[in-house]
């Protein structure tokens, strides 16, 4: 059996696929970033999830993509983890980049970024990837991502620069207690994704003028330091991956026009297309 996992910082896809690639079962977890995720939460978050328990002795290969998997010290936590669950499997990692850029633009050149709890981006050059630069992650950079939002909304309610019936949208739907905040952001873990929480009040309100704005702003800075770097024009072909690029990609689009780009395609979820890529390009 073999495993294909794609996993970001809020939510990992898996798919089991048996000898002859075909699917056996699909399963989601909660988010497996070795790099904000602690050791022991990695493996409470596998094992709980009894689907993959189940099979954990006929697994032979994994290959998983993921965020936080782009420097070697989190993937050695997050491989001694999978290798202590499924001890019979020959277990592969890298960055949830490559996934994004098998589930779109396969082996043609191009740029791939990701919008989702948290943003990156990459040339392909239809063998290797290249990045402009690497990735800090929430507290520095993410750029345009759910995170990235979310502070945003959360500094402009308590700067009050915000609309008061935004502000009062806000309150309805969130506990904007600063001790609630702090406590979410200083003390539970994963203060990325509850970030990241924010970006669904903003998909309800995106045609709001003042939500509107935040967006442009953050993805106009996205394609500033993310996109622009590698020299993109017209005819290249750029792709977006991720709940964030899926929702706003009217936006999206517009501000790639001012840029002179034209988007390719955008892929909420790329774990059906890197599927069909195994199955057609990797023994």
């Amino acid at each position: 059996m073999i495993l294909i996992a794609d996993g970001g910082s809020t939510k990992a896809d898996w798919i089991a696929l048996d000898n002859n690639k075909n699917e056996v079962f699909r399963v989601r977890t909660l988010g497996l970033n070795p790099a904000v995720v602690p050791e022991d939460e990695l493996l409470n978050r596998i094992v709980n999830m009894f689907q993959l328990i189940n099979v954990k002795n006929d697994v032979k290969e994994i290959h998983f993509y993921g965020a936080g998997c782009g420097t070697p010290q989190p993937v050695a936590i997050l491989k001694d983890v999978l290798q202590s669950i499924f001890v019979n499997a020959e277990i592969n990692i890298a960055e949830d980049l490559l996934a994004a850029v098998y589930a779109s633009l396969g082996k043609n050149p191009g740029i791939v970024c990701i919008l989702g709890t948290g943003s990156n981006s990459c040339y392909f050059d239809g063998e290797k990837m290249e990045s402009n630069v690497v990735s800090l992650g929430y507290t520095l950079m993410d750029e345009a991502s759910g995170n990235f939002f979310g502070k945003r909304l959360i500094r402009d309610y308590f700067y009050k620069t915000m609309p008061e019936n935004i502000a009062k949208s806000l309150e309805e739907q969130y506990d904007m207690d600063p001790d609630h905040i702090k406590f979410n952001l200083y003390r539970k873990p994963n203060p990325n994704m509850y970030l990241a929480s924010f970006a669904k009040f903003m998909f309800e309100f995106k045609d709001d003028k003042y939500i509107k704005s935040l967006i442009r702003a953050g993805l106009q800075r996205f394609f500033r330091f993310r996109v622009l770097p590698y020299h993109p024009n017209e005819i290249t072909e750029i792709y977006f991956i991720g709940s964030i690029a899926f929702y706003f990609r009217e936006i999206l689009e517009g501000i790639a026009s001012i840029n002179g780009l034209k988007i390719a395609g955008v892929i909420q979820r790329p774990i059906d297309n890197l599927i069909e890529f195994h199955r057609n390009n990797i023994n």
